[in-house]
């Protein structure tokens, strides 16, 4: 992969935790939000790249901590991943 990224959720237990470790992992605008809507509009601008792989580890401290958010993430994802054919998102224990 031309991009990669991988960010690590161990230990977070709230949403500000979630995005602050998205925030200073991923390249993400200024304009970024701070919220799952603004994560997929960042996933899916064409300029984010092609080639680019994002890899979730620690995800086990969020299916105790917030198991909605984690599955509400994971569904944007999917969704970010079918419009923006260069990405590939996993999520890892």
């Amino acid at each position: 992969m031309e991009n990669s990224y991988n960010i690590d959720f161990t230990g977070v237990e709230t949403r500000k935790e979630v995005h602050d470790r998205i925030v200073e992992g991923l390249p993400v605008p200024e304009w970024y939000g701070r919220n799952l809507d603004a994560l997929y509009d960042v996933l899916t601008e064409p300029e984010f790249g092609e080639d680019c792989l994002i890899c979730f580890t620690g995800c086990a401290d969020l299916e105790d901590s917030m198991p909605r958010y984690l599955a509400a993430m994971k569904h944007m994802c999917s969704a970010a991943c079918e419009e923006n054919d260069g990405l590939t998102i996993t999520f890892e224990d």
